[in-house]
């Protein structure tokens, strides 16, 4: 899997997404400590150490832990974030693992997000 390229958002695709899409299912990989501090509207925090036991649970169960539906393998707009884009790029290579085909790193992560957003 280390050769797989990650896929990549930017944060002007990103914010066109969240404006529009019903189906965008971001994922903040950070610990819950940094979340408190700040977010992305919209994110749902899966902190990096438990994205694998996550994506790998039931529909039902994921649900109702997270709050959101899980989303399928082929999901066309999920996407992933850290504080700065390191530990996105391996939750998505979990995500990957598990046939998540489509996940995509937003790179530019938490930190472009507050100085694009003048947070």
């Amino acid at each position: 899997m280390a050769n797989q390229v990650t896929k990549e958002i930017s944060y002007e695709d990103l914010k066109a997404l969240l404006g529009k899409s019903p189906n965008l299912l971001l994922i903040d990989v950070r610990n819950k400590d940094e979340v408190d501090k700040g977010r992305i509207p919209g994110s749902v925090n899966i902190p990096l150490d438990t994205v694998e036991a996550a994506f790998a649970m039931e529909p039902e169960a994921f649900k109702a832990k997270y709050g959101v539906t899980k989303p399928p393998l082929d999901a066309p707009e999920l996407v992933f974030h850290c504080q700065s884009g390191r530990r996105a790029v391996m939750a998505i290579e979990k995500a990957y693992q598990l046939g998540y085909v489509n996940a995509r790193n937003y790179k530019g992560s938490y930190k472009e997000w507050c100085e694009k957003e003048g947070k």
